[in-house]
């Protein structure tokens, strides 16, 4: 039978010791203190898969204040951008310091369950917001549950997209593969409701909490796509589908599909489906 926790540090501490698995994010730090002037304590504090900054606050039951708490800790962290870097930079590196993506901030709000006003007042807002719904199971099993997922860039008109598309294909020859770059951004887009998409200037990445597909730029005969699927469990096609487990590449995802055709981007809405589910 489903219940909730006995104490919300039981969620906090099992969710942040699972955190890059649960949600992609690598924790930076438990319980930060925002200051004797703010006089607050940030429950997680995290850095996703995209270099975005993440805070993540739990309730063990119905509360109605997480999101304005967590808001509130989200306006802090972005008037003290040096400070969050700098911490990314003593756990993390200079690298991970040097790429923190500004432009989507995010915060994760896990409790027992949100009210219709909670997913109402998310949808209004033009922050990135995710409600969890936790549940336990029994000892040792835990479910996430996305009830509302929005992100800062949601508003994008899907023309603008388009145009963005068409810019990135700025030097390929052929407009063929941006047109069908923008077919990929669709499809990837329509595959659930809590989808969102984050651009990085070298890749565009789909995420439901955690990235399941990562878009390139395209190049001058073919798109490619970075999937959270296993390759090893799938049937590789040489020119299609490649193992790149051990090799660099942009964004996340061990699976690279070689996009080339319309055609191309048919016979991978399977993967794109399984990579989906996956997270």
């Amino acid at each position: 039978m489903p219940r909730l926790a006995d104490i919300e540090a039981d969620v906090q501490g099992l969710v942040e010791t699972h955190m890059q698995t649960l949600l992609g994010v690598r924790l930076l730090a438990s319980e930060y203190s925002t200051g004797p002037v703010h006089g607050g304590r940030i429950d997680s504090l995290g850095l996703d898969e995209n270099g975005s900054p993440i805070i993540v606050e739990y309730k063990r039951g119905v509360d109605a204040g997480v999101i304005n708490q967590g808001l509130f800790y989200l306006a802090w962290l972005m008037d003290h951008r040096a400070e969050f870097e700098h911490l990314v930079r003593d756990r993390l590196g200079v690298t991970a310091a040097s790429q923190v993506l500004w432009s989507s901030p995010r915060l994760v709000c896990i409790a027992g369950d949100f009210t219709r006003y909670d997913v109402h007042a998310v949808r209004e807002h033009r922050r990135s917001i995710d409600l969890v719904r936790y549940r336990f199971f029994g000892s040792d099993l835990l479910g996430l549950e996305t009830v509302a997922s929005v992100s800062s860039g949601m508003q994008t008109a899907r023309r603008a997209r388009r145009q963005a598309v068409a810019r990135a294909a700025a030097g390929v020859q052929s407009t063929t593969m941006a047109e069908l770059a923008n077919a990929v951004d669709e499809v990837l887009l329509g595959l659930g409701d809590g989808v969102n998409r984050v651009d990085r200037k070298q890749y565009w990445a789909y995420q439901c909490l955690r990235n399941f597909a990562c878009l390139c730029p395209p190049q001058r005969s073919k798109v490619l796509v970075y999937l959270k699927v296993d390759p090893k469990k799938v049937d590789l096609v040489p020119g299609f589908t490649r193992d790149v487990t051990d090799l660099g590449h942009h964004g996340t995802g061990d699976l690279e599909v070689q996009l080339r055709t319309e055609r191309d981007v048919e016979r991978a809405q399977e993967l794109f489906r399984a990579s989906y589910a996956a997270v």
